[in-house]
């Protein structure tokens, strides 16, 4: 099977988000699991468990939203491995 084959097939869509202390874990609906350093994204970092629990998914289902921080994912971001910019915002809890 050629790669483009396969990813004609891949779904990237948020499944459900998990946060701990230091990790944010995002299921995918073609069953893939990302999980990476929470200490990429300052913003959660620095938030409650409360406020990083309480997530909302944006973009039909291709972006994760915390509305209590001002904080967007996407999900071609954390495949591509990509923390928050050192100047954005996101640097700044």
């Amino acid at each position: 099977m050629s790669f483009s084959a396969q990813s004609d097939r891949a779904d990237i869509r948020v499944r459900d988000v998990m946060v701990s202390a230091d990790e944010l874990t995002v299921a995918l609906m073609d069953g893939r699991t990302i999980t990476v350093p929470l200490a990429w994204y300052p913003r959660l970092e620095a938030a409650t468990a409360e406020q990083r629990a309480h997530w909302e998914m944006a973009g039909a289902g291709y972006g994760i939203h915390w509305p209590d921080l001002d904080e967007d994912l996407s999900t071609q971001g954390l495949l591509a491995g990509a923390p928050a910019p050192r100047h954005s915002a996101s640097w700044r809890p």
